[in-house]
């Protein structure tokens, strides 16, 4: 899941998943 997001979004996936990850926290 973590690798499909990151690779479709690319810079932007990693972004995102840093700002989700942060809320999850």
């Amino acid at each position: 899941k973590q690798s499909g997001l990151g690779r479709e979004a690319g810079k932007f996936g990693l972004e995102e998943f840093c700002e989700v990850k942060s809320m999850q926290l």
